[in-house]
């Protein structure tokens, strides 16, 4: 039988970094979004219990599908194994400051440049 595949997706998100893992991630007819569906997270087997994971469980509860900005995505691994879910800091970043998301992406293919 064949494995299920398994992606972690790392982004950014209100001044953090947040790494999580998702069944399945495609390009969505949403332009400029990407689609994260099948999120999956660690089992409660162990005795010590990542708080950063079970805040992204607690987040993400209930949720099928999410849509992240492809300008906020850094990084789409195709993985074997599955890691712990975390959020984590920008190093030299502000939490109470959110970068304004720039537009990579304008009329015409040439990138929002006029003139």
């Amino acid at each position: 039988m064949a494995a299920k595949k398994l992606y972690r997706v790392i982004f950014f998100n209100q001044g953090k970094i947040y790494e999580i893992y998702a069944r399945k991630v495609q390009q969505e007819h949403l332009y400029g979004f990407v689609e994260v569906s099948g999120l999956t997270f660690g089992q409660h087997t162990e005795m010590v219990v990542d708080p950063s994971e079970e805040r992204l469980r607690s987040e993400f509860e209930g949720v099928e599908s999410t849509w992240i900005p492809m300008h906020a995505v850094v990084r789409i691994d195709h993985v074997q194994k599955q890691g712990s879910s975390k959020i984590t800091p920008v190093e030299g970043g502000s939490a109470s400051v959110t970068p304004f998301p720039g537009s990579y992406y304008g009329p015409g293919g040439d990138g929002g440049k006029r003139g």
